[in-house]
């Protein structure tokens, strides 16, 4: 097995791991009353639409990261990827199970933050493979807009 298929495999695993940890750390999550009951934005997609997302989101990502430990196998390859996962499974039962919508939006803004330096930091070394990054980091930019919609508007 070469490097970086063992690499894509690790950052499938890891990141499909992270996803069923967050889903799980959310409860009930969109169907829960405190999320049901909310004045959410117009532009909050349908239910399914965050699946389909997160599913493509992780996918594109682990190849994103099998690419980049490729061209570097420094520790702030790692670091990056760590703060990220654990921003992103924290984000889950701050918003969800403790309904607390400014930390919220602090974790997931400072997801968006992390992610996009990851996409625009690495731009030169990785090139057009910096886009299989470009989905999470709009994703996020989306996801921020909303949580800070609820944050203004409940």
């Amino acid at each position: 097995m070469t490097p970086f298929l063992k690499h894509l495999l690790i950052f499938l695993v890891i990141n499909f791991g992270a996803l069923a940890l967050g889903g799980f750390l959310m409860g009930e999550g969109s169907s829960s009353e405190y999320y049901v009951s909310l004045n959410k934005a117009s532009w909050t997609p349908p239910g399914w639409v965050f699946g389909a997302a997160w599913f493509t989101i992780m996918l594109c990502f682990s190849f994103y990261m099998a690419y980049w430990l490729k061209v570097d196998l420094s520790q702030k390859v790692i670091l990056l990827f760590a703060i990220q996962i654990v921003l992103n499974i924290v984000w889950n039962p701050i918003f969800f199970n403790f309904h607390l919508e400014l930390l919220g939006f602090i974790v997931i803004a400072s997801l968006t933050i992390v992610v996009g330096f990851m996409l625009f930091n690495n731009w030169p070394v990785l090139g057009t493979k910096s886009l299989l990054i470009a989905p999470y980091f709009v994703w996020l930019l989306i996801a921020t807009s909303l949580n800070a919609y609820i944050m203004l508007n409940n």
